[in-house]
């Protein structure tokens, strides 16, 4: 019997491929087609042709003899600048064999000392920021500020224009002038374009009404603009979902930091020794804030709640810093709690792993906080998180845990109810954060990764359609 070489293309479009075999019952013989960016199969056919379409468009892909090799693709990763939790996942995506990935960075603020306005002092991250892939630094010709113009960087689009990627992640505030640089470079360069939302509100940080009802006019058409919507939590996804963007055009990156490095970090802290100079006991139960010291965290509310609660025997430490650690103070002196309260000041990544590790819980209070990291840092330490339910990560890593641990945003007499539910029985703690930690071995850097690829493998081929 002749032998004919028989060309398969992708297994999205072999239904259409094996309805016009059936048509039309010839062979081309050793037909060969090649196209960029596309894998073939190619198998070797003795007898039944329509056996072997059969078997690929269902599945049963053993019967070949080649595999099918995954697609590598070209991708350049956009940041505003080095951020903590951001490095450990490049890392992984540039050791991904389906992604060959290179960084440009807008600015070096983090990975170099430069003041943090939130946190009030001057800022350079302990840990390696720059390691472990490939970037550089795109001059930034904007003011630096926060605003449109703060970020402008035009040899983004040389940067796109030439070397044409197969897909851009762009990780910038469409509020900068270096979104769009990056958006129209990657457009004329045919390069599949990729961002994310972080929100799961329409809700502004800063409380004003008007630019909630801009957001619900503009935020639907902006994220069509994407070739795929990655999304860091469930209630992003909700909110995207909610404009009308089809689901198969929105894929889940969970928000996740360094679990394996927190984990043994914590493993190898001293909690006795931490808690004891703090003024703890083994016996004292320590109440965690871990975060920026701004209205729109609300650690006031936290105060109150604690003073309130006159729990006995517990103590109150604060680990962040901020414009509003005076008021804090005054107010812990104003209530009569302030032998029983710590400030901290600002807390390095290299040494929060002890904080999370010494305290029985962390209590975040937030109005706006699209997701909040800090509940992942304190979980891989095995510190169960309390929060307000305007916190995008209790949804996806706290209700999960125990659901009582979320309370609506601004009910002090709530808060205050739960701590004293808690405190009543110590031994809680130690199950919450086991539950927590347990928690985290599906929320991971792996998840996200592998998110991503799927992301960059979908947006790529909707733009070869």
């Amino acid at each position: 019997m002749t032998k004919f070489l028989m060309i398969f293309r992708p297994r999205e479009e072999l239904p259409n491929l094996q309805c016009a075999l059936r048509a039309n019952l010839h062979f081309i013989p050793w037909q060969i087609a090649v196209s960029l960016n596309r894998v073939y199969f190619l198998a070797e056919c003795i007898s039944c042709w329509v056996c072997a379409a059969d078997s690929i468009a269902t599945g049963r892909a053993s019967r070949l003899r080649w595999p099918l090799p995954e697609p590598r693709y070209r991708v350049l990763a956009i940041g505003s600048h080095p951020v903590q939790y951001m490095a450990p996942l490049l890392r992984r995506m540039a050791q991904h064999p389906q992604l060959d990935l290179s960084v440009a960075y807008c600015t070096l603020r983090g990975a170099q000392p430069a003041h943090d306005p939130d946190f009030n002092t001057t800022v350079k991250w302990d840990i390696p920021l720059l390691d472990g892939y490939s970037w550089q630094e795109v001059p930034n010709h904007g003011s630096g500020a926060e605003s449109f113009w703060g970020l402008y960087n035009p040899e983004l689009w040389k940067l796109i224009r030439k070397d044409r990627f197969d897909a851009v992640l762009c990780y910038l505030s469409y509020l900068r002038a270096s979104f769009w640089i990056s958006y129209f470079a990657a457009r004329l360069s045919r390069s599949a374009f990729l961002f994310g939302c972080d929100q799961n509100s329409l809700d502004p940080r800063d409380g004003r009404t008007w630019k909630r009802g801009v957001k619900k006019v503009l935020w639907p058409a902006l994220y069509r603009l994407a070739d795929q919507v990655m999304v860091s939590s469930a209630g992003a996804r909700s909110l995207i979902l909610s404009f009308g963007i089809a689901d198969q055009n929105v894929t889940l990156t969970p928000l996740t930091v360094d679990n394996e490095w927190w984990m043994a970090q914590s493993q190898k802290a001293d909690r006795e020794s931490v808690r004891a100079s703090w003024g703890a006991t083994p016996e004292t139960t320590v109440i965690l804030f871990c975060a920026k010291l701004q209205h729109w965290k609300r650690p006031i509310d936290l105060l109150r709640a604690f003073a309130q609660a006159n729990l006995s025997d517990a103590l109150l430490v604060y680990a962040g810093e901020g414009a509003q650690r005076q008021e804090l103070e005054r107010e812990a002196a104003t209530l009569g709690v302030s032998e029983r309260v710590r400030f901290l000041g600002f807390q390095n990544q290299a040494g929060l792993p002890a904080v999370y590790t010494a305290a029985d819980l962390m209590v975040l209070p937030s109005e706006y906080e699209p997701f909040a990291v800090v509940v992942n840092e304190a979980s891989c330490c095995g510190c169960p998180v309390a929060a307000s339910d305007r916190v995008g990560a209790a949804r996806d890593l706290i209700a999960p845990v125990d659901p009582g641990l979320i309370y609506p945003c601004g009910d002090v007499r709530a808060l205050s109810t739960l701590l004293s539910g808690l405190c009543r029985d110590r031994g809680c703690f130690r199950q919450l954060g086991r539950a927590a930690k347990n928690r985290m071995a599906s929320w991971s850097p792996e998840a996200n990764v592998s998110g991503t690829v799927a992301a960059v493998s979908a947006a790529v081929h909707r733009r070869q359609l």
